[in-house]
């Protein structure tokens, strides 16, 4: 059977006549920018967040910039983050007018190396962005450590990882929520997804949570007052609406997709193909984490030829992300070269991501390992 990377569709039925209605509700109102929808989906995330400020903003990108631009970051400052990430990471680096600084990642989560990190440190240091990716939070307390001590800002890119814990300083915490800012996406393939694109900063500080708010309507402290340069970035009521809907399903959502990992762990073991001669090898979760999975990604030898495999089967996945940062040709001038982030250089030649979602059932599964074992095997 034909099993794709994403179901939408799925989704979108089950949900059809809530959407619908809630559709409705903003072209009766006819007020789509900003308004009590977006307020309302703020004052709900801040409450599933425990209580953080929450700004509603127009993408995941623009959330990292305006987070950069929130704490005046700029010209001749340095950020530290990781070379294996969305672009968005370290563009958004860029189009605040400060450096990317990237460091490599831990071999076995593909996460940020705070080790790392701290040798990275400089006088021109302002702030640390770390990703907590494929739906795993970064290790935030060596990291918020070292940010005390340096007094450095701490932006978590939470893209893919709304509803991911972890523990930081004995405390359970939720990904977003540690650092000075916390930056997420509602793009349609996320955990959460609305209809286009869509996003939210969250903070613990009020004051910069109001920040953001003003930057993200062109730093307006008040109608046609501007207290800063900010941009146009604010988050529709049609896509808010939308979110509405489907934020009281999360839990339900991930809680789903961590089975389905599970899932996976044991078809893969039960097929021969894990162990030390195996050829899939399963990334890591650090302990006492709660990886959420927006992805379910594998290292899996012969990678390439087993993409082009899967796909002629009908099998969908997908590599995030073959072209390391640092090897951008837009980051030429930053002067790496092949070899400097040796980990991440390998997992972008070695990683392949299968199908996870919710509504994916166990027999997909079992024909997703099916393909795998056959490639492998034959």
């Amino acid at each position: 059977m034909a099993v794709p990377l994403l179901d939408l569709k799925t989704q979108y039925r089950a949900l059809e006549p809530r959407i619908r209605e809630a559709l409705h509700r903003v072209f009766e109102s006819q007020q789509f920018i900003l308004g009590e929808e977006v307020a309302s989906l703020e004052r709900e995330i801040s409450a599933a967040l425990g209580g953080s400020e929450t700004v509603g903003v127009a993408s995941g990108t623009d959330a990292l910039l305006l987070a950069l631009m929130a704490l005046e970051i700029s010209e001749g400052d340095e950020v530290i983050t990781t070379p294996y990430s969305f672009f968005a990471t370290a563009s958004a680096i860029h189009r605040a007018g400060a450096r990317p600084v990237f460091v490599d990642i831990d071999p076995g989560t593909l996460l940020l190396s705070p080790a790392l990190v701290a040798r990275a440190v400089t006088p021109r240091t302002r702030a640390i962005l770390p990703v907590h990716l494929f739906g795993q939070m970064a290790d935030m307390d060596p990291l918020m450590e070292l940010a005390l001590s340096k007094r450095l800002a701490v932006i978590e890119d939470a893209a893919q990882a709304f509803g991911a814990t972890a523990k930081v300083g004995g405390v359970l915490s939720q990904a977003g929520t540690v650092g000075t800012f916390g930056c997420f996406s509602f793009f349609p393939s996320k955990n959460l997804g609305g209809a286009g694109d869509g996003g939210l900063v969250s903070a613990g500080d009020q004051g910069l949570a109001d920040r953001v708010r003003s930057l993200r309507r062109h730093g307006e402290e008040s109608a046609y007052v501007h207290a800063h340069v900010g941009i146009n970035s604010r988050l529709d009521a049609v896509q808010a609406a939308i979110l509405r809907v489907k934020l009281p399903h999360l839990q339900e959502w991930n809680a789903a997709r961590e089975v389905n990992a599970v899932r996976y762990a044991r078809l893969f073991e039960e097929n021969g193909l894990l162990g030390l001669d195996g050829p899939i090898t399963l990334l890591q979760t650090r302990p006492g984490a709660r990886h959420i999975y927006h992805q379910y990604v594998i290292r899996a030898r012969r990678r390439d030829d087993l993409r082009t495999a899967l796909r002629s089967s009908g099998i969908g996945c997908a590599v995030y992300y073959p072209i390391p940062l640092h090897l951008q040709r837009c980051f030429a001038f930053l002067r790496h070269h092949p070899g400097d982030f040796p980990v991440a250089e390998k997992a972008a030649s070695s990683t392949l991501a299968l199908p996870v979602y919710p509504e994916l059932t166990e027999g997909q599964q079992s024909e997703v390992v099916r393909a795998i074992r056959d490639f492998y095997h034959r």
